[in-house]
């Protein structure tokens, strides 16, 4: 039998992907010519062949398979794995589909390779914020603040690089901000059992603050001094990196991007395989069971929110090693609260939670690519895509998600 939420997610889910069904079968209209898919770069030493694709018979097909997932969604038949199978054929269809209607009969061929290696790229900080955040959750403290760890070591990166010229020791300073930060979230809500959504908050406003007021003061007046840090530099694997297409994509990223895989590994392994991990998930759970055997509550929690802040800061100081080495006020946009519905969309699970980051820097990536290809879409629209894109998949993709029965639920022994 059928629960009320399972029928509601499934109902939801279908509707969603009839409305974009439907929104590729009028976007034939404006779909003329051929859409092409450049497999390689121009610099890559092997040249992959241009895909071209039929733009009006490719879109409608993406559309009906869209309906056609729709309806089945909507007659409650499929079973088993077939919601599943469903809805990523469906997922590929409206990426397929939308790609294709905004290449056709464009001058430039779509960057194939580019649009993942872009991708990987932008998910690198937003993946470890989500282990970030997992790691507090499960745990059983809401962390609202991963926005203003980002903001904090992203300054301290660019503060300490500049004076250092050194990269490591840029990434020491982010992690020990962001060892900072943790440490006022856990004070505040596990020894002073403040709210912890209204202290994220607080936080967030107080690295804006700090960050901001330093900036003015200390930075911008000596820029060359104090916001010039050096700039990470990808870091080819000899042999992989030169495999066509994937080499480009996958082996050719910074060492924070290379971090970021492994510290999805990591996570698992200390939240499923280890001592400490069960301990976090037995206190984001059950806190008093937990306290009933011996276990301090307190400090398992510390503990995780501070390794939660070492994610963080790694991930707070890709913001400013990877692109510039500048820092600039506010200079994170947000990242923060996505790396958050990350781990929601995620269920507080590290691969999964993962899996959403490189879905928003997918679709971020995405974005800036067609920017470049004159599409009819308002430039406007293009900006805000990836935060719509993020607000209907946890809205209308991800259902009623259970947290951890204690997250966010002060204990006081």
């Amino acid at each position: 039998m059928e629960s009320a939420e399972k029928r509601r997610q499934r109902l939801s889910t279908g509707v969603l992907i009839g409305v974009v069904g439907l929104l590729l079968l009028v976007a034939l209209g404006s779909t003329s010519g051929q859409a092409r898919f450049a497999l390689s770069n121009a610099f890559d030493e092997v040249q992959l062949p241009t895909v071209a694709l039929p733009g009006l018979a490719t879109v409608a097909g993406c559309a009906v398979l869209c309906l056609l997932a729709a309806a089945a969604f909507l007659s409650g038949r499929l079973t088993g794995r077939l919601p599943t199978v469903a809805g990523v054929v469906a997922g590929l269809a409206v990426v397929l589909g939308f790609l294709t209607w905004a290449a056709a009969g464009r001058d430039l061929p779509f960057p194939v390779s580019n649009q993942f290696a872009g991708t990987l790229a932008l998910a690198t900080p937003l993946v470890l914020g989500a282990l970030c955040g997992v790691l507090c959750e499960r745990a059983g403290v809401v962390n609202v603040s991963i926005e203003g760890q980002f903001l904090t070591a992203a300054f301290a990166a660019a503060v300490v690089g500049s004076l250092t010229g050194s990269v490591t020791a840029a990434i020491l300073a982010a992690v020990v901000a962001g060892l900072v930060m943790a440490a006022l979230l856990a004070l505040f809500a596990i020894n002073y059992l403040v709210n912890q959504v209204v202290l994220g908050v607080v936080l967030n406003l107080l690295a804006v603050g700090i960050t901001g007021f330093l900036f003015d003061q200390l930075v911008q007046p000596a820029s060359q001094r104090y916001n010039a840090a050096p700039v990470l530099e990808p870091l080819p694997i000899p042999l992989l990196e030169k495999i066509p297409f994937f080499g480009s994509v996958l082996f050719s990223q910074n060492v924070l991007a290379y971090l970021a895989g492994f510290a999805v590994l990591v996570v698992w392994l200390l939240l499923y395989r280890s001592t400490w991990g069960l301990r976090v998930r037995a206190t984001g759970e059950h806190p008093e069971a937990v306290d009933t055997v011996g276990i301090s509550v307190r400090a398992v929690r510390w503990s995780a929110v501070l390794a939660g802040g070492l994610f963080a800061g790694v991930g707070g100081s890709f913001f400013t090693l990877a692109s510039t080495g500048a820092f600039s006020k506010e200079f994170t946009v947000g990242n923060g609260f996505i790396a958050l519905a990350a781990v929601i969309m995620g269920r507080w699970r590290p691969v999964l939670a993962a899996l959403m980051c490189l879905f928003f820097g997918f679709v971020t990536q995405m974005a800036s690519q067609l920017q470049t290809l004159s599409t009819p879409m308002p430039s406007q629209f293009l900006l805000v895509l990836p935060y719509v894109a993020t607000i209907i998949a946890v809205a209308g993709l991800v259902g009623r998600v259970r947290p951890p029965a204690a997250d966010g639920v002060a204990f006081e022994k």
